[in-house]
């Protein structure tokens, strides 16, 4: 298939104009998903090794941990020492380094931000473990990046859902259409990261859509389309990673360096 294939249809791009979203069922392979979650969990590895060395605090109760060039969010039961989110991870193993530049997630990229170079501005890996996988409260992406981007609206995400993500196991929920208000209030009087999260009397919950997706489906969402996921209290896990692009070549969100996308870097550490 050529990398033109890969770009957004005129029904994904209204999609994505309208309800802010739009999925793609079945993008990578079961033996593609397999090396992912291979890589996924060597990230993970490194991860909580670097930890035990790096640099601990709390806000609102919430234990985060700097280290191995990443931010370390642990889950949020007291005394937890399970990994939540890494962000930034992509240079915690070369075969992730390398899914920046797999046209099944430039191509798209390029077609929403109608730009033919790009480069990643941030990337995430959810882990939500089976059983303690905390949930995510409503947010947007858009006020968290606005310190920092002067067009936060031209950061499109991609999620890679690696393990199958249904309601039970805490899958992703989105507010269809919520993305066309802009930045909406966040919640105030609660706490330092209250005003990250977005303030219900502004959306209407009751429109909430889950987002199940099947492993080795992509989703593709706006910066600003309210989303959050529920707990995973199941037996099953539910690891997402998170790619956010933009357009030109600019320095990432927390790394002082610019990647561009559709190029690969060697250098980075398998497991």
């Amino acid at each position: 298939m050529s990398d033109r294939d890969f770009r957004p249809s005129a029904s994904e791009q209204r999609a994505y104009a309208e309800e802010g979203f739009f999925v793609r069922e079945g993008a990578f392979a079961e033996d593609e998903v397999d090396e992912i979650r291979d890589a996924v969990e060597c990230c993970a590895a490194r991860a909580t090794a670097a930890a035990a060395g790096g640099h601990t605090y709390e806000i609102d109760g919430n234990v985060y941990c700097e280290a191995a060039g990443a931010t370390i969010q642990l889950e949020h039961r007291p005394g937890s020492k399970t990994l939540r989110v890494i962000e930034p991870f992509h240079h915690l193993d070369a075969r992730i380094d390398r899914l920046i530049d797999d046209p099944r997630l430039v191509e798209p990229m390029r077609g929403l931000l109608g730009e033919t170079e790009i480069s990643l501005f941030t990337d995430k890996l959810n882990l939500k473990r089976p059983g303690e996988g905390s949930r995510f409260r409503w947010h947007q992406d858009s006020p968290y990046w606005a310190h920092f981007h002067s067009d936060v609206e031209r950061l499109p995400n991609v999620m890679i859902s690696i393990d199958d993500a249904t309601e039970a196991n805490g899958c992703l929920r989105v507010i269809p259409g919520s993305h066309r208000k802009g930045m909406l209030p966040g919640l105030e009087g609660e706490g330092r990261l209250g005003p990250l999260f977005t303030d219900p009397a502004h959306f209407d919950e009751s429109l909430q859509l889950p987002v199940a997706l099947s492993a080795g489906s992509l989703l593709f969402f706006s910066p600003s389309i309210v989303h959050g996921s529920g707990p995973n209290d199941s037996t099953l896990r539910r690891r997402a990673l998170i790619f956010t692009y933009q357009g030109g070549a600019e320095r990432m969100f927390k790394v002082d360096a610019k990647r561009l996308a559709g190029r690969s870097l060697r250098g980075a550490p398998g497991c």
